[in-house]
């Protein structure tokens, strides 16, 4: 008896997902970390945060999400190409329905949901049809696989 078909792709957005959360705590916890706990100025540890957050996302991304090999210098342009203009989209989305929605709280907050959805939507895209879109590590390859 056949178990329940699997939709295409779902594992990937699901590792997608949980790499964004993980990577948010991390650059999060890092931001914490300096600003309160150690004192560091706000605009320096968010921005020390922000890089670190970068970091951490391009391991999950290339490793867990993908699961690819890929890191010559070429791959590493593309991905932050893919960033700088995920988040120049993100900014653009922000300022767009800013002069639409107006500025009450709760259009403020609808407005950054839409651009965060940008953001990842954008970010998915290019990194699944341009960073890495090579060949993946050869124990993802479905004839490296053992049957059950």
């Amino acid at each position: 008896m056949p178990g329940p078909k699997r939709l295409p792709g779902l594992g990937l957005v699901s590792r997608f997902a949980a790499a964004g959360v993980l990577n948010t705590i991390i650059g999060l916890a890092f931001i914490v970390g300096l600003d309160v706990g150690l004192g560091v100025k706000p605009a320096l540890a968010n921005a020390a945060g922000y890089a670190t957050g970068i970091v951490a996302s391009w391991l999950l991304q290339r490793r867990f999400v993908f699961r690819t090999d890929q890191a010559d210098w070429a791959t590493r342009g593309r991905f932050l190409a893919t960033v700088a203009a995920a988040f120049g989209l993100n900014q653009a989305v922000l300022w767009l329905l800013a002069g639409v929605l107006g500025d009450e709280p709760g259009k403020r907050l609808a407005a950054q949901l839409i651009a965060v959805a940008t953001y990842s939507t954008v970010q998915f895209l290019l990194l699944r049809g341009w960073v890495f879109s090579g060949p993946k590590r050869r124990d993802d390859h479905p004839s490296s696989r053992r049957a059950p």
